[in-house]
């Protein structure tokens, strides 16, 4: 068990918001799910890895829901996987938001974000990573191709 871990408060459905996100991410998996009286009870405790880094989620009621205030970040390679991600978390009731942020259908904040954004972000000009910039804060889903363009445009 890693010293430090993230803990997540779930209203209900913390043992499939774990499966669904270790489904999406290289080297992720359920470690463990202890349920209230047994095998046959309800779950409380879900102990998952996404890309190698270990969550605990509990079904612990509605007192503490999720807030933009947290949110996982996930770095992305290229176009398809910004894609794939995205959709798969905003699928069944999640919501996009702004910027590469979206909402999965649990209420858990996810920022899906391009590798490429970052390089964009760090241009030696000024003047295309504030052109990048300016394009990304007008998009909810980080589309690479327009970031390219719009820091190209000057």
């Amino acid at each position: 068990m890693q010293k430090v871990t993230t803990f997540l408060w779930y209203d209900d459905g913390a043992e499939d918001a774990a499966a669904l996100y270790v489904s999406l991410l290289p080297d992720s998996r359920i470690l463990s799910v202890d349920r209230m009286g047994g095998d046959g009870g309800t779950v409380l405790l879900v102990r998952f890895v996404l890309a190698g880094v270990e969550y605990q989620a509990m079904n612990a009621g509605p007192q503490f829901p999720f807030t933009e205030a947290a949110s996982i970040m996930v770095l992305c390679d290229d176009q398809a996987e910004v894609d794939r991600l995205w959709d798969a978390l905003i699928a069944d009731g999640g919501a996009p938001s702004q910027c590469g942020w979206l909402t999965d259908r649990w209420g858990l904040s996810w920022q899906i974000t391009p590798k490429r954004l970052m390089e964009l972000q760090r241009d030696p000009d000024p003047g295309r990573a504030h052109r990048a910039n300016e394009a990304m804060l007008t998009m909810a889903k980080i589309d690479i191709s327009a970031l390219e363009a719009a820091a190209d445009a000057g």
